[in-house]
């Protein structure tokens, strides 16, 4: 079954959510810490309630677990046991799954839309690292050390049993064929694989998004191909790109524009010349179906998206 593509059907978009670790800032939460949003699976699992609640009344067609820097080995340099950080990966997708049944239950949030999907959040092995690798892309180690990397992650999320996985802010081809590598032992799965992009035609890494399309298009369990956490004024161009290498549908969820300093942990400048609506319009008129927001995105924005949406 493909879920996205039943939302796709009925409704010609599917809207995602926005910004997770941003967004929790904004509600005056501190992410001065390696495991980044992670950190909250152990201290405040509320407050991850509160933002995906916030991302379903937006209108959002599904919500992505706060599992994008949740990791064995992020955990346990915590010192944490492997059964602990095991349990924490599985709580993410718990609580996204719970919060979204709770919405769903009211017959008010059923009108004129389908049950909201939860995809568990598959952040880059950059992301663990927690120094700004996920925008560069040079790991310098091989796809077997990937895989290893993201074995047992994957297995703990798949044993959750969310909706889908969100393969995100990937930023090299060689990790977009580790995951696939270990989708294919999971056939009952099915994932998206989104990268980060430097430009309108090439992934952090340098290689160019077209190409990296045309290698995921043979992946029956890739259900969408696209690019998160990018600059906005290069979306239209990439989902241009992306079309000349695969038929899939094209997911797109962009920060707003602004730089990330790793060191100070600080976003800087934006220099997007239109508002974040008025992007999505036009990434939606170019072939883009899976529309959500990245970094700084708010659930103001998904609103507006889905506002559009319904009309």
């Amino acid at each position: 079954m493909n879920k996205i593509n039943d939302i796709i059907n009925k409704n010609s978009i599917m809207v995602l959510d926005g910004a997770f670790s941003t967004e929790l800032e904004a509600k005056g939460y501190n992410l001065d810490d390696p495991l980044w949003s992670a950190k909250f699976l152990i201290d405040s699992p509320e407050a991850i309630v509160k933002v995906h609640k916030d991302y379903l009344n937006a209108g959002a067609d599904c919500i992505i677990t706060a599992s994008y820097q949740a990791t064995f080995e992020g955990f346990m340099k915590r010192g944490l046991s492997e059964i602990e950080a095991r349990d924490l990966i599985k709580l993410s997708v718990t609580i996204a799954k719970n919060t979204r049944d709770k919405f769903w239950s009211k017959p008010k949030n059923q009108i004129d839309r389908l049950k909201p999907l939860v995809a568990a959040s598959v952040g880059p092995y950059g992301a663990y690292l927690a120094d700004g690798s996920e925008y560069r892309g040079n790991y310098n180690i091989d796809e077997k050390e990937l895989i290893e990397f993201h074995k047992k992650r994957l297995e703990t999320l798949i044993s959750a049993k969310p909706d889908i996985l969100a393969c995100e802010t990937i930023p090299c081809l060689i990790e977009a064929k580790a995951l696939t590598n270990l989708l294919e032992k999971y056939p009952e799965i099915s994932a998206w694989i989104s990268f980060s992009a430097k430009d309108g035609k090439h992934i952090n890494s340098g290689e160019k998004i077209e190409e990296c399309a045309k290698f995921l298009d043979r992946y029956k369990q890739v259900k969408a191909i696209g690019v998160n956490c990018t600059a906005p004024q290069y979306v239209e161009s990439l989902i241009g790109e992306i079309r000349k290498g695969t038929d899939k549908p094209i997911i797109v969820y962009p920060n707003l524009g602004e730089t990330y300093d790793p060191s100070k942990k600080v976003w800087n400048g934006s220099s997007c010349d239109l508002s974040y609506n008025e992007y999505a319009l036009k990434w939606y008129e170019k072939g883009a179906r899976i529309i959500g927001g990245c970094c700084r995105t708010t659930p103001e924005d998904i609103r507006k998206i889905a506002k559009w949406k319904r009309r």
